[in-house]
């Protein structure tokens, strides 16, 4: 089994990312690899309601992160988790434009894969960046793994994610959940 990690910060080796590879490893333990998805700093078109996806199958726009997504959809995923870092109270605006793209047109790779999102803050702004993430989620029918508390890692500078240990064993919890989920699902 496998699971696409979505890293929706534009630091490659941020507290997003650290808070991903602590989820990937407890992942591991129940034998589920991981491959992660970086958006990084490239530019993301944001969707323009061309519908030419109903036409192709796939969006009209050739940004790299959206192909990365849609090979691993069709290479086999089993569950879907998006981290995003909090900005002015929600997620990275570069990820929802390529969120609001891969949902639209590609909602029936997702279609009953579990999922989970995870929000990286400094103080605020965790609880409305993972509604607005839930609901791709919620869009594409896909069942959401929860844990103990909501999934927020709390940092502010490079390597602080990893300091907040009440954040880092609920994301491990949220692992757990997420595998439970993944293989009890599993057709």
């Amino acid at each position: 089994m496998k699971a696409l990690l979505i890293n929706g910060s534009p630091r490659h080796n941020g507290n997003t990312s650290a808070a991903l590879g602590e989820l990937a490893a407890t992942l591991s333990q129940h034998g589920i690899d991981t491959q992660t998805i970086h958006i990084g700093q490239q530019p993301v078109q944001g969707c323009v309601a061309c519908a030419m996806c109903g036409r192709t199958g796939r969006c009209t726009f050739r940004d790299e992160p959206y192909y990365r997504i849609l090979r691993a959809l069709k290479d086999g995923i089993d569950a879907v988790v998006i981290a995003s870092p909090v900005y002015y109270g929600g997620p990275n605006g570069s990820l929802c434009a390529l969120l609001d793209r891969v949902f639209y047109s590609l909602a029936h790779l997702l279609r009953h894969k579990p999922a989970a999102s995870i929000a990286v803050c400094r103080r605020s702004g965790a609880t409305t960046t993972l509604a607005r993430l839930n609901n791709y989620f919620q869009s594409a029918s896909m069942p959401i793994a929860s844990s103990r508390h909501l999934s927020v890692i709390h940092a502010h500078t490079t390597g602080q994610a990893l300091q907040d240990s009440d954040g880092i064993d609920n994301l491990r919890q949220l692992a757990h959940e997420l595998a439970w989920m993944m293989t009890s699902l599993k057709p």
